[in-house]
């Protein structure tokens, strides 16, 4: 691969080997690529990410990453396992996921120090990060207290301080107020800018052009069913609409309540 991250041929992926989360998904990933994965729940999106972060792998299929196969004996290698894990990055979609330490402090250093990161790297990179995202009131707070819009800033730290070069995103803005939404999507973007590879998943067709410069449509199918770029693939209505990815609103006028869809993909 040239400047290639990611190719994956002809992916399936099946939960207990019968319940099947992904089938035939070719797609590749380049050096600083910005993308996003939009789609409905349970169309796979999440599963793609995890296999991305060699966490599950096909049962049928190809994943090469760095320009190896990415198998899971592979990860039985210390070395390999560490160096995936410095280069490879992953938000989870829930943040408690990633927080299960007595303190947010613990939680966002823990990883490095599992790596064998140098501590004084460690301690400038937390205290850019408490700058960045407005944490510093946070740190010796236990993570079960926090509100979501916290839980995911602190998740995203935990991941960010690693300095991995692809960050895998699962609905990093879900639930999250607007204003949290746009510092965190502006931090992304400087993440990106700075040299980082970008694939984020996502219902929120706000952030989208913002955070890709392309769009993969994931079916209910579970395949990729187009690609193209923000502006092409959010003009299309009938393909959005198919794909559950239309809001319906309801509105009351006086005596009349009427239905129709909308289409959000403007800030305000």
């Amino acid at each position: 691969m040239n400047n290639g991250i990611f190719e994956l041929k002809n992916v399936h992926f099946a939960y207990l080997g019968k319940f099947p989360a992904l089938c035939g998904i070719d797609f590749t990933v380049y050096q600083q690529d910005k993308i996003a994965l939009i789609g409905a729940n349970g169309s796979g999106k999440s599963t793609l990410l995890h296999l991305l972060d060699g966490l599950i792998f096909p049962g049928k299929g190809t994943i090469r990453a760095f320009g190896r196969e990415l198998k899971e004996d592979l990860f039985n290698d210390i070395s390999y396992s560490r160096d995936f894990r410095k280069r490879v990055g992953l938000v989870f979609q829930n943040p408690e996921v990633q927080l299960f330490c007595p303190t947010v402090k613990e939680d966002i250093v823990f990883g490095p120090l599992q790596l064998g990161m140098d501590k004084a790297i460690i301690t400038e990179r937390l205290e850019r990060l408490i700058c960045v995202l407005d944490i510093k009131d946070l740190l010796e707070r236990p993570p079960h207290q926090l509100s979501i819009g916290e839980k995911r800033k602190v998740a995203i730290a935990s991941t960010l301080i690693i300095d991995p070069e692809v960050l895998l995103l699962d609905e990093p803005t879900a639930g999250l107020d607007p204003l949290t939404t746009r510092h965190i999507v502006d931090l992304l973007i400087q993440e990106h800018k700075s040299g980082k590879t970008l694939i984020v998943s996502t219902h929120d067709l706000h952030i989208v052009e913002e955070l890709a410069d392309t769009v993969y449509v994931v079916s209910q199918e579970k395949r990729i069913v187009k690609s193209g770029k923000p502006q092409a693939i959010l003009a299309d209505f009938q393909l959005l609409q198919a794909h559950n990815l239309i809001h319906i609103h309801r509105h009351s006028h006086e005596d009349t309540t009427h239905a129709h869809p909308h289409l959000h993909t403007e800030h305000h």
